[in-house]
């Protein structure tokens, strides 16, 4: 196997494929938008909080084997801070996302038939909406199509999504872009899905959104992997009963994630030794939070080492999310000390030991979510314990190890592929 790896911002999920396809000497080119040199002279200009940002675009790759498209996403980056905002209209703008990730799809589309000559590349890993004109090219080639989904499939999430806005409409304004796709976006979606040869998933929930008809595709599920646990010192059950039950949610603050849910929750038990604390971007001015829950505690935006110490600071994590793919955030928690309280949609079903490392509760049941919270409450000398257990689930789960799987699975598929042509 010979692969181009193409994503356009590059997480840590792509990063760990890259490693592995770079230490197996299986990779022909890695494509994204913008790929910044940890040397380059100019980013020691920088502010220190800018050059963290651009520091997110370096690539442990060798030059000659990463190639960069950087037109549309450094215009869709620099055009806010300048004041400029209509470009970056959702599917409308020439600098939105929807139009970098298609240039960048057609872009890459464009180098397939040159690698394919110049380094044998029989394979292209590409991801949601940013594969279709790359696998249209690739079965031109004969060149196998790996499509990785991070998140519930299109049609799965877009139904729950639509059940949310009729059951909670005050909460509809969070609910995101998704629920919005025009036809045309929907439509990509499904042909790129029709034309993956291999469909690779990082949670049983994403595995399960598929339609019927692409169920019977080859397909990998490995969940992702977690920071390294902290080796700072954690609030001892002495010092968490002396203050009241720190209960966090990190994200999005919308209903996607079932923050309407966390938060009705929280206001049915009406406890004055219950703080909900929330970490995220408002998808709503902050006024509606608070007519929703007065006495929530709001924490801004900060950098990710900021977040895993504010993390510190709490007893609980909670997601009760309605549509995630496989939430990282939750994996950052349990390295932090924290249980969970989760639902089953958030994709880390396997990471709840229930009542050891955390509890598993239905969507949409503030009623579940209250009566967790309300045991927790009720045995906070537990948590400590919960705590490191939860920790040591989650070292288990390592990005070496994500990306080991995957590759080791996708190369047995070209083998079987193989024995069976």
């Amino acid at each position: 196997m010979k692969a181009v790896l193409s994503h356009p911002t590059g997480n840590r999920n792509v990063r760990a494929i890259l490693a592995s396809l770079l230490a197996a000497d299986q990779l022909a080119e890695f494509d994204t938008t913008l790929a910044i040199s940890p040397q380059a002279a100019w980013l020691r200009l920088l502010p220190g909080g800018l050059r963290q940002e651009w520091l997110r675009r370096t690539y442990e790759v060798p030059a000659h084997q990463c190639h960069s498209h950087p037109f549309r996403e450094l215009s869709r980056l620099l055009l806010p801070k300048l004041g400029v905002r209509s470009p970056l209209r959702h599917e409308q703008g020439w600098a939105s996302m929807d139009a970098v990730y298609q240039d960048f799809d057609t872009a890459v589309a464009h180098r397939l038939g040159s690698l394919q000559t110049r380094h044998g590349a029989d394979t292209v890993y590409a991801y949601e909406d940013g594969a279709l004109a790359t696998f249209t090219r690739a079965k031109a080639l004969g060149m196998r199509c790996v499509y990785d989904l991070p998140i519930a499939y299109w049609e799965t999430g877009r139904q729950l999504m639509q059940e949310e806005a009729a059951r909670l409409p005050q909460w509809a304004p969070t609910l995101g872009g998704g629920i919005q796709d025009s036809p045309a976006k929907l439509a990509r979606k499904t042909k790129e899905l029709e034309l993956a040869d291999v469909v690779v998933t990082p949670s049983l929930f994403v595995r399960d959104s598929l339609p019927a008809w692409a169920r019977e595709k080859p397909t990998i599920m490995v969940p992702f992997g977690s920071p390294t646990s902290t080796t700072a010192t954690l609030p001892t059950a002495a010092q968490r009963a002396s203050r009241p039950l720190r209960v966090l949610f990190v994200g999005a603050l919308g209903q996607r994630k079932g923050l309407g849910d966390l938060m009705a929750a929280v206001k049915q038990l009406d406890r004055p030794d219950l703080e909900l604390v929330l970490l995220g971007t408002p998808l709503a001015p902050l006024e509606f939070y608070r007519q929703q829950l007065p006495q929530l505690t709001y924490e801004p935006g900060r950098p990710h080492d900021q977040v895993l110490a504010l993390m510190r600071t709490c007893d609980v994590f909670c997601l009760p999310s309605i549509v995630e793919g496989r939430a990282l955030v939750m994996q950052e928690a349990m390295s932090q000390g924290l249980p969970l309280l989760i639902t089953p949609n958030t994709g880390g079903e396997d990471l709840i030991e229930e009542g050891r490392t955390g509890f598993l509760v239905p969507i949409r049941s503030p009623e579940a979510i209250a009566e967790k919270l309300n045991w927790f409450l009720d045995n906070r000398s537990a948590i400590p314990e919960m705590g490191r257990l939860a920790q040591q689930l989650a070292a288990r789960y390592t990005w070496e190890s994500y990306g080991t799987q995957v590759f080791t699975g996708l190369t047995e598929l070209a083998s079987n592929h193989l024995a069976t042509t």
